[in-house]
């Protein structure tokens, strides 16, 4: 008799070693979709801090200023 609960709890330990390969597969799996996910996630934050950074660092262009300055190097091509 105890020979069959030996052949039984081997079969059980089996059964759950297959089981817990299937789980660990699973989620392998799974954990490899995140990793991609998290890697396209970071290049829109990087993208997006580069867009932030270069809008910041941009100097804002007074019109006005500018077209007199351009009738100014006109005038100066001129005379």
């Amino acid at each position: 008799m105890t020979k069959e609960r030996k052949i039984i709890f081997l079969t059980d330990l089996i059964d759950t070693k297959i089981r817990k390969e299937k789980e660990l597969e699973f989620y392998q799996q799974e954990l490899e979709k995140l990793q991609t996910k998290m890697f396209y996630i970071k290049k829109e934050i990087d993208l997006t801090t580069t867009i932030i950074d270069v809008i910041g660092n941009e100097t804002i262009l007074d019109i006005r200023e500018h077209i007199q300055k351009q009738l100014t190097v006109e005038d100066d091509d001129g005379k």
